[in-house]
């Protein structure tokens, strides 16, 4: 199983904003250029954790990004299953299988999906931001980044 390069990014995202917190805002452009991501595909995961209300973003020229929630209310398996979408890990109907509807493979794989998630419930975003996480974070922060 590997997660998708939006998932990917939302995680770098929210661990930067969350780790910190007491340093105002920060641009897409910073973000972008900090981890090296392209900022239009940046954008696209900032606009939907927006959505989520995980992070709020204010527009304008003293504006940017930071969290809407405390870190500890975000649990990873929401966050993975959230970004990732709910799909499942196979697809019956493309190409349509003959086993349909006769097979176990499907439930099988969604029970297992299920507990994935539910296991990953167990840690929260506060967890995954600890030190050293942190510590390289706050080094990130002081770097001068490329305003994109």
């Amino acid at each position: 199983m590997q997660f998708t390069k939006f998932t990917d990014f939302g995680l770098r995202v929210l661990m930067y904003l969350a780790a910190t917190p007491e340093q105002g805002v920060i641009t897409v452009g910073e973000l972008a250029s900090y981890f090296d991501i392209p900022k239009n595909h940046l954008n696209k995961v900032v606009n939907r954790m927006v959505k989520l209300g995980w992070i709020s973003a204010t527009p304008g020229r003293n504006g940017g990004l930071r969290m809407a929630q405390a870190p500890a209310t975000l649990h990873l398996g929401d966050i993975l299953s959230a970004l990732e979408g709910h799909g499942g890990l196979v697809d019956c109907d493309k190409p349509p299988c003959v086993l349909k509807g006769s097979c176990h493979l499907k439930r099988v794989l969604d029970i297992g999906q299920q507990e994935f998630y539910d296991g990953m419930n167990r840690h929260n975003l506060a967890e995954l931001i600890m030190p050293p996480t942190s510590t390289v974070i706050a080094r990130m922060h002081f770097q001068p980044a490329a305003r994109a």
